[in-house]
C-alpha cells in the first residue's frame, strides 16, 4: 500500500507535553463496530467491557536510554546515544548523533565510570556499541546517568525532568528493556484496575520491549518496502492458557496498546489459539491483515505515516480511523505518548 494513504495533518497544539492528571481522566474516543463515535474518559472503560473479558497489558519498563558523552580520543565532539536494542549483557544497538563523527574503534566516554566502544557503524545513524560494564552493573549505570527517552515531539519542546521518571512508566512495568513507553498503559491507575477486577474482568501480562523504531514515521513510499526493527516479546504459558480459557467461555480479549496486540498476534496459532512465546518479533500489520486474538483495542492517537496508525487502520479500517482522527482533532483531543486514548471495536471479520 502507498504510505501516503496513512498521512494526515495534525496541528502542533494537539501534541500533549504532559499526561492527564489523574491518569485515567484522559479522554477516550470510542469507535464502535458500525463506525459510530462516542466521547468518553478512560476511567469509564469498564462500561464497555463485561464480566469474563480480559485485558492484556505490557509489563515492560522504560530504561534511561538517552546517554550523553564525548568521543574519547580527543574529547570532541559531544555525542548523544539513544539505546534501542540490547544485544548481550554488555552491548547495545543504538542511534548516535552525530554518527558521522564516529568510526569503528572509537570510544565514547559517558561518565567517569562508563564508556562504550563502537564495534561497528550501521546505516541511518545506527551504531553497535560494547560497554565497559556488563549485566546489572551496566543497568545501574544507565539508570544513573541516562535520561528518560522522551520521543522527539516532546523532547524537542522541553527537557526531560523528574516528573517524567514516573510519568513515562506504566503501573504494570516489571521488566526493564523498553526505550519507549507502551503508552496505552500510561492511562491506568490502581483505582481503575480495582474497578475492572470488581466487575469480573481479568488482567494478564505480556512483555514486549519497545524499540525506538516502533513509533517512527515510515520513510519509504510503499509499505512493502518497510523493514520493522525486531523487538523481544514474551507470552508466558499461564498467560496463554488463561486467554484461551477466556475465549472458550465467550469472553473477549482487550489489548491495552499496540505492543500488547502485536505480542498476542506474534504468539497466535493459525486456529486462533494463543501459544507460549519467547522470541523476537518484527510483525508488521497493515490493512488486509486478519487478526486472530483481540476483539478490542485501547490505544493512543498515533503519528501520521507510522506503523502504529497502519495497525489501527488494519484493526478498524482506514476510512473509519481517518474519520475518528478527524473527529479527535476537531474536538481538541491530545495526541501521542502523553495524549488521550481511543477504544476500538472493529467490524466482525
Amino acid at each position: 500500500m502507498e504510505v501516503a494513504q496513512f498521512d494526515f495533518a495534525l496541528p502542533e497544539r494537539h501534541i500533549a507535553l504532559r499526561p492527564a492528571i489523574p491518569r485515567d481522566s484522559a479522554r477516550m474516543l470510542v469507535v464502535h463496530e458500525d463506525g459510530k463515535l462516542e466521547h468518553s474518559r478512560v476511567q469509564n472503560v469498564s462500561a464497555y467491557l463485561r464480566a469474563g473479558d480480559a485485558i492484556v497489558v505490557n509489563d515492560s519498563r522504560v530504561i534511561h536510554a538517552r546517554l550523553h558523552g564525548v568521543r574519547l580520543r580527543d574529547m570532541q565532539p559531544k555525542i548523544e546515544v539513544m539505546l534501542h536494542k540490547r544485544l548481550s549483557p554488555n552491548s547495545y544497538a543504538a542511534f548516535a548523533r552525530p554518527a558521522r563523527k564516529l568510526v569503528a574503534g572509537d570510544s565514547i566516554q559517558f561518565a567517569r565510570t562508563l564508556c562504550a566502544k563502537v564495534v561497528e557503524r550501521g546505516t541511518g545513524g545506527e551504531i553497535f556499541a560494547q560497554f565497559s560494564a556488563s549485566g546489572r552493573t551496566l543497568d545501574d549505570a544507565i539508570a544513573e546517568i541516562g535520561e528518560v527517552p522522551l520521543p522527539p515531539y516532546i523532547a524537542g519542546k522541553r527537557k526531560p525532568d523528574a516528573r517524567d521518571n514516573s510519568d513515562y512508566q506504566t503501573i504494570f512495568g516489571r521488566y526493564d528493556g523498553s526505550v519507549a513507553a507502551p503508552t496505552a498503559g500510561l492511562h491506568f491507575t490502581p483505582e481503575l484496575l480495582a474497578r475492572l477486577a470488581s466487575q469480573g474482568i481479568r488482567r494478564v501480562d505480556v512483555t514486549l520491549h519497545v524499540g525506538a523504531g516502533t513509533f517512527l514515521p515510515v520513510s519509504v513510499s510503499d509499505t512493502d518496502e518497510h523493514k520493522m526493527h525486531a523487538e523481544w516479546a514474551s507470552v508466558p504459558e499461564q498467560t496463554a492458557a488463561t486467554l484461551n480459557a477466556v475465549r472458550a467461555t465467550k469472553g473477549r480479549i482487550a489489548a491495552i496498546g499496540t505492543t500488547a496486540l502485536r505480542t498476542l498476534e506474534s504468539a497466535a496459532q493459525p486456529d486462533g489459539q494463543i501459544a507460549e512465546y519467547s522470541s523476537e518479533t518484527a510483525i508488521f500489520i497493515t490493512p488486509g491483515y486478519r487478526f486472530r486474538t483481540a476483539e478490542i483495542l485501547l490505544t493512543n492517537f498515533h503519528l501520521p505515516r507510522s506503523t502504529l496508525f497502519m495497525l489501527v487502520s488494519a484493526f478498524c479500517g482506514l476510512e473509519t480511523m481517518r474519520a475518528a482522527y478527524n473527529e479527535a482533532i476537531r474536538k481538541d483531543y491530545r495526541f501521542y505518548s502523553y495524549g488521550d486514548a481511543c477504544l476500538l471495536f472493529p467490524r466482525p471479520q
